[in-house]
């Protein structure tokens, strides 16, 4: 990794390294309101979201796309030119996920949201979230599998000692959750183990936001 980068990729690096922080944080409360029944769901991993749960759930996740694809974008810029390979294929991935989640929750906050409030639901069954038993469900996981993919590749980026290693173990340890986040459809129990996303993932950006945030610039 180079010693140095420039005031562009350290600002971005480090606010989208923020910001990926805060709203995996936020999701991560409300997932956890969620499951304990608080937003008017029947409470725990298999109950069906009410139209406040998907707000609730689903607005720092669409946010949440857009700063993890600055981010590694920001990490292909750091990287040594010996690492890039790693680093753009993070972002081929980061780019997957991204466009993935955010048609599934767009459409989600923007469409079906109002009309399940509105008890309007006939002929967009396909349409509706519902945990293990929906189409957008599993592309919901598929778009989060790439998420781990991306980070696997992004951790072969570090190779220092310090927070370059702490970035560099939390980004494999979300990408090791990769078969747990893709392969839940078929055994639900894995969700089980997926939600250690909550540790390694907020635990990754913010790694990284201190990497970036003390990483030395050059003038551009």
């Amino acid at each position: 990794m180079p010693t140095t980068v420039s005031a562009s990729t350290r600002t971005a690096g480090f606010w989208s390294a923020v910001l990926a922080t805060v709203f995996s944080l936020v999701y991560v409360l409300a997932q956890i309101g969620e499951w304990l029944g608080w937003l008017g769901s029947a409470g725990g991993p298999d109950a069906a979201s009410t139209p406040l749960g998907l707000v609730v759930l689903l607005t720092p996740s669409l946010f949440l796309g857009s700063a993890f694809l600055v981010l590694t974008v920001s990490i292909h810029q750091l990287a040594a030119p010996g690492r890039k390979v790693w680093s753009h294929a993070a972002v081929a991935f980061a780019t997957a996920y991204m466009v993935l989640i955010s048609i599934n929750y767009f459409v989600q906050l923007t469409w079906v949201t109002p009309r399940l409030a509105a008890g309007r639901t006939a002929g967009m069954e396909s349409f509706l979230f519902v945990p293990f038993d929906s189409f957008l469900y599993s592309v919901d996981i598929l778009g989060y599998s790439f998420m781990s993919v991306a980070t696997l590749f992004a951790a072969a980026v570090f190779d220092g000692r310090g927070v370059d290693r702490i970035a560099r173990r939390c980004l494999i340890a979300n990408g090791l959750l990769l078969p747990f986040i893709a392969l839940q459809m078929y055994w639900h129990w894995m969700i089980w183990v997926a939600a250690l996303w909550a540790v390694t993932f907020p635990a990754s950006t913010w790694s990284l936001a201190v990497l970036f945030r003390r990483a030395a610039t050059t003038a551009e």
